[in-house]
């Protein structure tokens, strides 16, 4: 399983600098370079800002995050069939959560 390449995955798709989500997340941008690139592992608690800060579920970065190395010989065929659709639809809705909270923060119209 690769966190950091799913955390950097996911953060870019949304468009969130390094330095942004550092700082959101209370970690300076070299913490967060060494955790995207597999140098260092979040903590529990760092990982739970991470999720907080893109606003997306743990097991979205999970899902993204995992390799085929991660599963057993015996189930490799099933994990080449199902794992590249759970991977895409899994980025389908950090999109689509990402394009709501876009919405939502967009400022509406005054009636006049």
């Amino acid at each position: 399983m690769n966190i950091g390449a799913a955390i950097r995955s996911i953060r870019k798709k949304i468009g969130v600098s390094q330095f942004e989500l550092a700082e959101k997340c209370e970690l300076t941008q070299t913490a967060l370079s060494q955790i995207e690139t597999g140098k260092k592992r979040p903590s529990q608690r760092t990982f739970n800002r991470i999720c907080e800060a893109l606003d997306i579920p743990p097991s979205i970065i999970y899902i993204v995050a995992m390799e085929d190395t991660d599963v057993s010989p015996g189930k490799k065929g099933v994990y080449d069939l199902v794992y590249p659709s759970i991977k895409s639809l899994a980025l389908q809705m950090v999109d689509f959560e990402h394009q709501a909270l876009m919405q939502d923060a967009t400022p509406k119209p005054k009636p006049e």
